[in-house]
């Protein structure tokens, strides 16, 4: 399922590294950016969580969270955050519902093979709950930036 700019994004509760759950109706009146990665502790991922980490002061002057999401066990997400200072909540979607509504589940190539997987992707979600932008296939270098000026953007 494709994810549309302007519409509704679509509601979830997932379990979170910093305990409990994080429900997206009770980030009402923040920008919201959810990522999507593969994996805890590979190299593009760690990247990524890193450049995100290091936004964080930026993004919440702008009063905007961020959440990690990927198929990884809290206890992965714990040992992941903690070893590199990630300085945000990491979410875990164990069967993939989550990912299949933003469009962060499909087919796609690795080592020349064809297989189904997470696909690097990243939503902003207005104050408002709507969808502000879709980055549908990541290229980690220089997208948190992306990310950053996007959120400026939408609240000024």
């Amino acid at each position: 399922m494709a994810i549309e700019v302007g519409k509704k994004a679509p509601a979830f509760t997932l379990e979170s590294s910093d305990g409990g759950k994080v429900k997206l109706a009770d980030q009402a009146g923040k920008v919201v950016v959810v990522y999507f990665y593969p994996r805890d502790n590979t190299p593009g991922c760690t990247v990524e969580a890193q450049e995100f980490s290091a936004a964080i002061p930026a993004l919440k002057k702008l009063g905007a969270v961020v959440f990690g999401v990927s198929k990884d066990s809290i206890a992965s997400h714990c040992k992941f955050r903690d070893k590199y200072g990630l300085a945000f909540p990491l979410l875990t979607d164990a069967d993939g519902k989550v990912m299949e509504a933003y469009g962060a589940w499909g087919d796609k190539v690795m080592y020349g093979k064809k297989l189904k997987g997470i696909i690097r992707s990243t939503v902003v979600i207005g104050k408002d709950g709507k969808v502000i932008k879709h980055w549908p296939k990541v290229s980690v270098k220089g997208h948190v930036a992306d990310v950053v000026e996007t959120v400026k953007a939408s609240v000024k």
